[in-house]
């Protein structure tokens, strides 16, 4: 039975009849995205943080999962919501946004909050080989870190490395989503920093051209890395969502 790592675990905030599901990413966990449902939870907002299967216990756990596990955990949290709210919004960090926008072009999310979110992986000749190869190189290290605040990078959990059977599944995911784009009709908000060292934003930016939402728009952000959920601009990240919820669910009242 695998055990969550303490503070690591998924959240739930009860509020109005207005959902937010938040996704974490890629060997991430619900922590990165607790301040923000924490700051939708004052705003009145039912939130829920769910935790994507295999992430938040152990690097066997992870490999064991592919991709369709990862958008079945965001099924099983929309339809935990479902049961509180009207309406629900998805906000999705890094794989977390490829996610929620994917899962968009399946069901009628009232909208879509994708933050620093790529639309591929950087070119690599061994990409098509990955499963195969990942039984003679199990994981891949990571980059270095590009946090802003040093304070939260310390607290942040996340797994030390990449699964390279689990990056074979994030790759084909990210094929999926360059097909799907044009599927993704529900009012957008995209949010990237310009100082992202792991994606860069050019991706929101591509994202932002597939789009087949007629209400999209594209935040740039100066001063944060990579998780900007907790990077000293999470505010104004948090700030924009409320808002953009706020107006969408006026619109469409």
């Amino acid at each position: 039975m695998p055990h969550i790592i303490p503070t690591a675990e998924p959240f739930f905030f009860p509020g109005n009849a207005t959902g937010c599901l938040l996704v974490h990413g890629f060997t991430g966990t619900p922590k990165e995205m607790r301040w923000m449902g924490e700051y939708l939870a004052e705003q009145g907002y039912s939130v829920l943080g769910i935790r994507l299967a295999g992430h938040a216990t152990n690097l066997e756990n992870m490999v064991r999962t592919r991709w369709q596990d990862w958008l079945a955990s965001v099924e099983d949290g929309w339809n935990l919501l479902q049961g509180f709210t009207d309406r629900i919004f998805l906000a999705g960090l890094s794989m977390g946004g490829v996610l929620s926008l994917f899962f968009a072009t399946q069901h009628p999310v009232a909208g879509v909050i994708a933050m620093s979110t790529p639309i591929k992986l950087p070119d690599d000749p061994r990409l098509p080989y990955l499963r195969w190869l990942s039984r003679l190189i199990p994981t891949v290290q990571k980059g270095p870190p590009d946090w802003r605040d040093l304070e939260a990078s310390r607290d942040h959990v996340h797994y030390p490395v990449y699964p390279s059977r689990s990056i074979a599944e994030l790759n084909e995911l990210l094929a999926e989503l360059r097909v799907n784009l044009p599927k993704v009709t529900a009012p957008v908000l995209l949010i990237h920093s310009t100082n992202d060292g792991g994606i860069d934003p050019a991706h929101s930016q591509a994202i932002f051209g597939q789009l087949g939402s007629r209400d999209k728009r594209l935040i740039l952000l100066d001063n944060s890395g990579h998780v900007i959920t907790r990077e000293p601009e999470r505010l104004r990240v948090f700030q924009e969502a409320a808002s953009f919820i706020r107006r969408v669910s006026e619109e469409s009242q």
